[in-house]
């Protein structure tokens, strides 16, 4: 069940050019909240009939939950401006997240802000004895967030830029097609997780079903209500039996497994 608790701002700073962390305190959904889930954030200076905004976790622990966002519009723009000590209500936790147990090497890939789950996840793999693999791409250097976070959590982090100003040149399948072959030709099991932008989920998935391992696919859809009520998250899977069903990724994702979604 969602609990909306009236958090307090711990702190709010700069993430990247364009991105922030908002750390609150709210001990309820710290405890509650599981990896890949998301929070809904009433944004404190809009008017009493604006929507909240959806936001994924990065982190939850210690009674403090931290969401990464990135400036992009009105909300965004209005949440930006708000202080340590001010008040925001915060409504969680929301959806399906990922499981933490892997029963190989964890692999996760990451586009732009779509590693804040994945720092979540990597925390909670890192803590269970499991040693992740970060992959983060971006079109310049500027697109490469949190690496230190991930770092300071020992995760192996590698990185791609379309230009080629940090890490391997080229798109960040590259170098996680590198460590598949790897694996593969070793004969290890691995998993793979991914949030990001459609061609990197649809690039992943396919990598998933094509070697038949486990794929864990975050998508990436505006969830207005965030309860399943508008379905303006509609995501097309496939059942058991085969047929598509128009999916809410509010409350049937937003993580699904590879080999149920419909491109």
């Amino acid at each position: 069940m969602a609990i909306d608790e009236i958090a307090r701002i711990v702190s709010h700073e700069e993430a990247g050019p364009g991105y922030r962390f908002l750390v609150v305190e709210a001990p309820k959904l710290a405890a509650a909240l599981v990896p890949g889930q998301f929070v809904h954030v009433k944004v404190p200076g809009l008017e009493a009939s604006a929507l909240r905004r959806p936001f994924s976790v990065f982190d939850a622990c210690d009674g403090q939950v931290t969401v990464m966002y990135k400036i992009v519009g009105r909300g965004t723009e209005a949440l930006a401006q708000a202080k340590p000590g001010d008040a925001v209500s915060v409504l969680g936790p929301l959806g399906r997240g990922f499981p933490v147990a892997c029963s190989g090497v964890p692999l996760l890939v990451g586009g732009g802000y779509g590693v804040a789950p994945l720092h979540f996840l990597a925390k909670r793999q890192v803590a269970a004895g499991l040693k992740p693999i970060l992959f983060v791409g971006g079109r310049t250097k500027g697109d490469l967030l949190a690496l230190d976070r991930f770092a300071a959590l020992g995760v192996d982090v590698r990185t791609a830029t379309n230009d080629g100003s940090a890490g391997a040149k080229g798109f960040v399948v590259d170098p996680l097609d590198d460590v598949l072959t790897e694996l593969r030709q070793k004969g290890e099991a691995f998993e793979l997780y991914t949030c990001g932008p459609d061609g990197l989920l649809k690039a992943v998935a396919q990598r998933a079903t094509g070697t038949g391992m486990p794929g864990w696919i975050s998508m990436d859809r505006h969830m207005i209500c965030g309860v399943g009520a508008c379905f303006a998250c509609i995501q097309k899977v496939k059942l058991p039996n085969g047929e598509a069903f128009n999916a809410r990724c509010c409350v049937n994702g937003p993580v699904f497994k590879a080999e149920d979604i419909v491109w």
